[in-house]
């Protein structure tokens, strides 16, 4: 890269709190807000595929496929997103710190980790798709739909690995601006090419779940590279140079300190809907297709909660860095009452209109409506909880405690959830299975409440308010 101009002041450590909140994540919850939107229209794409000769619906199994591809998927994206908060999280404190040359390595070590993350999930694309589908009890066109989608979207992960990387530099110096801008191209992109290529459209071929597959990862190759273009133009505070670069095992190691309790936090994620997966399909397959829609409709609330979340950890990090004390408890406060809005709308929405959220989903197929609006009237009381959970793990992360939220995660989604699941299953079947959701939640909050009084104590508390 050129040389840059002298680093200004950054605006974490002089805005005022509130203002700057909504300056750093109004972009990213529009982004994410966004990206919510292309995953709902691709499942109801993917809902409304018709393959003539085969019995039962297509579009349910689709919908089956695409969830048995989802724990999967969601591997990626947990090393993406928890190498990305680790990255970030060193970076705005180095920058908090002013210390450029930690700044600068620590960025050129964060996009070999990325690259050698791709080298993995690509051959892992090419031997394990079909094995993975099966293993959770996936056969004939769920089978078929999910090897092909998950194949698709391993090889290719190249550009939501670039996107992540690339779209976290721009976060952490607080160009979010620039990040909304990636992420939204991206996802427009995925918006409009669904269609024409699920259903063929234009005279292309019909490529149904693949086509799927396709839009997705075009949509991430386009983002990243818009994502590596604006970081050249506009980050003045980051010099990439890889001249004579050799991987630096400290730097990386600052970065995993945070990001590997992230990676395995949302991995464990990926356990949990494997195992629920494979929970729901022996008592109806069709609640399988119920726990994906809900899960694509449950992001139009948890991913501005993760947009507010990606703005927080950098504002506090350079806080905590800058010794800001009074800014790092404001901000806290204030993204704990977006974090109770969000929610008290996902809750209210669940509550009131479930079978009209599902109808959204038009398979053809009546169990979506049966099993799916007990469901999601259910599920919704998690969320009453959730909100603190979040941003609770997010100041745990930012002050260097990722291991507080792995530990949150672990509780939450191994030792109670998927147990309450299976013993719900057992005892009441799909009439008491939902339950395992709020329960787990207030496992959750009690933890999480236990983990922010004590990392308050040792040191928030104890930070200076220079």
């Amino acid at each position: 890269m050129t040389d840059k101009a002298a680093p200004r002041e950054n605006k974490m450590g002089t805005m005022p709190m509130h203002r700057l909140l909504l300056n750093m994540t109004l972009p990213m919850i529009a982004a994410m807000l966004v990206s919510a939107l292309y995953n709902v229209v691709d499942s109801i794409f993917v809902a409304r595929i018709v393959d003539p000769g085969q019995t039962g619906s297509a579009g349910t199994a689709a919908l089956v496929a695409v969830g048995m591809a989802f724990p999967f998927q969601t591997l990626l994206i947990a090393f993406a997103a928890g190498t990305g908060v680790g990255l970030n999280s060193l970076l705005s404190k180095s920058l908090g710190e002013k210390d450029f040359e930690t700044v600068n390595k620590a960025a050129a070590n964060g996009i070999f980790c990325y690259f050698a993350g791709f080298l993995v999930f690509f051959t892992a694309g090419i031997f394990l798709p079909e094995i993975l589908i099966r293993s959770q009890g996936g056969s004939g066109l769920s089978l078929i739909y999910g090897t092909q989608y998950l194949r698709i979207v391993y090889m290719c992960s190249f550009g939501i690995l670039t996107q992540f990387c690339f779209e976290r530099l721009l976060q952490s110096t607080g160009l979010t601006l620039y990040s909304m801008i990636t992420q939204m191209t991206g996802a427009v992109i995925n918006i409009i090419l669904d269609p024409i290529l699920i259903f063929g459209l234009f005279g292309l071929p019909e490529l149904k779940v693949a086509g799927a597959a396709i839009a997705t990862v075009t949509g991430q190759i386009i983002a990243g590279a818009m994502s590596v273009y604006l970081n050249r133009r506009k980050n003045h505070e980051i010099t990439l140079s890889f001249k004579n670069f050799r991987p630096d095992k400290k730097i990386i190691g600052r970065i995993y300190v945070v990001g590997l309790p992230s990676i395995i936090m949302q991995s464990i994620g990926s356990v949990m809907t494997y195992s629920m997966n494979k929970i729901l399909v022996s008592l109806d397959a069709a609640a399988v297709a119920v726990f994906t829609v809900y899960f694509k409709l449950q992001s139009f609330f948890f991913m501005p909660l993760f947009g507010l979340n990606n703005g927080l950890i950098p504002i506090l990090a350079f806080n905590y860095g800058a010794k800001h004390r009074s800014r790092m408890i404001q901000v806290i406060k204030i993204s704990l009452i977006y974090a109770l809005g969000f929610m008290i709308i996902g809750f209210s929405l669940f509550e009131l209109i479930p079978e009209p959220l599902l109808r959204i989903f038009d398979t053809k197929d009546p169990s979506l409506i049966r099993i799916g609006v007990p469901a999601l009237r259910i599920i919704a009381f998690h969320y009453l909880i959730a909100w603190f959970c979040i941003i609770a793990g997010s100041v745990f992360q930012a002050l260097g405690n990722g291991v507080y939220s792995l530990v949150v995660s672990v509780a939450r989604q191994l030792v109670v959830l998927i147990p309450a699941a299976f013993i719900l299953a057992k005892i009441g079947g799909l009439d008491l299975i939902w339950w395992c959701f709020p329960i787990a939640e207030f496992m959750s909050f009690a933890v999480s409440l236990f983990f922010y009084i004590k990392i308050y104590r040792n040191i928030i508390s104890k930070v200076p308010d220079l």
